[in-house]
Formats: C-alpha cells, structure tokens, sequence
C-alpha cells in the first residue's frame, strides 16, 4: 500500500466520524478544490461547511472504503455509506429513514495533503427517496 492510499484511506475512516474536523485540516490543502455532487468547494472552510450540512442530515453517517487504486499522486476510491436522516439539514423534516448509498471519489494529493477531489455519487436519488413531493418542486 502506497503513502498516497494510506492516506485516502485514513480521510475516508476518520473524516466522516464526530470530531473528524482535525483530519480535514490536516489532510486537505489550504487551496483545495473539490467538485461533489450538489457544489464545488474551495478551501478547508467550504469544505468543512458541506461536511456540517451532511453530519446536520445524517448524525450517524458511516462511509466505509471498499477498495483503493493508487498511481502515483492520483487515488481512486469506492465506498459506501450508510446513514439514518434525523436531521433537518437538507431544507425538510427529517424522515427517520436509513438510506445506504455507494460513491467514487477521485484524489490529487501533492506533499501529502489533497489538493483536489471529485465525488460521483447519485445524491439526487437519495434526497428525491427522503423528500416529501412539495419539497422538491
């Protein structure tokens, strides 16, 4: 296992855990960039900002790696995520449903830290599963 997948690795298992806010702060570049689903942040502050939303959404939000593929400074990684919606965080009452879900996420790391980062996950289908109607239109 390389240094670059140890690390892909460690964001996804310590990140999406309560109190994960130090390792987004060490792992993530200052000047980050990264495209998700709903938004492209820019910077640790943004991103710790749409980490809030989600954890707002989902409190009990577990991601776990299923397989990593690393070259050189580019790692790919497939998950899946399993959360309860208690929260109201996305605009709705929550629901109490337990929704899982499976994504990719593609990291450029350089000197240790990720400076750019994209998640392909379909949050569409998920939202549209949690929503009442009205909320959607």
């Amino acid at each position: 296992m390389g240094e670059n997948e140890t690390l892909a690795r460690r964001w996804f298992r310590d990140v999406w855990q309560p109190g994960g806010e130090a390792t987004v702060l060490e792992l993530l570049a200052g000047e980050c960039t990264g495209v998700m689903e709903d938004r492209i942040v820019h910077g640790r502050q943004d991103f710790l900002d749409a980490r809030t939303l989600l954890f707002g959404a989902f409190p009990d939000i577990a991601i776990e790696v299923e397989d990593v593929v690393e070259q050189g400074d580019k790692v790919a990684v497939r998950w899946r995520g399993q959360a309860t919606h208690t929260g109201d965080a996305l605009g709705f009452a929550a629901t109490n449903k337990t929704v899982s879900f499976r994504g990719m996420s593609w990291l450029e790391f350089e000197d240790g830290k990720i400076v750019r980062g994209w998640d392909a996950w379909n949050l569409g289908a998920l939202l549209q599963s949690l929503a009442p109607p009205a909320a959607l239109s």
